[in-house]
């Protein structure tokens, strides 16, 4: 049974060791995450639950994981959880259904780690 907030904690750590091994990589890859993450129209909670919803959808855990702890960041209610899971189920079909569950558990880990999951500690800024 995967363990979100722990995974959670060692993709940071790799993705650490990514970023100075191949800089270029992470910071190229950053500027395009930040700049979908910019002030816009759409408040950020709601980006995250739709970048949740397609981590589900493409069965990503690592998306799951940290788009799951930037929602709940963000101001994610449960039920804005769970009906992103929902919408996500319905665009992936019964493979989907298998990465909400994961995904509900990991909504679950990571609301009652005592970890900070603010934006400030990723490899993207």
């Amino acid at each position: 049974m995967m363990n979100y907030s722990k995974r959670l904690h060692q993709l940071k750590e790799m993705l650490n060791e990514l970023e100075t091994d191949a800089p270029r990589l992470s910071q190229d890859f950053g500027a395009l995450h930040q700049s979908s993450l910019d002030k816009g129209k759409i408040p950020n909670k709601y980006k995250e639950l739709m970048a949740l919803a397609i981590g589900v959808a493409v069965h990503c855990d690592g998306c799951i994981a940290f788009h799951m702890a930037d929602a709940i960041s963000a101001g994610a209610s449960k039920q804005e959880v769970l009906e992103t899971l929902s919408v996500a189920v319905a665009m992936g079909g019964g493979p989907a259904l298998m990465y909400a569950a994961d995904a509900y558990r990991a909504y679950h880990q990571i609301l009652n780690d005592t970890y900070d999951y603010g934006r400030d500690d990723t490899f993207i800024d």
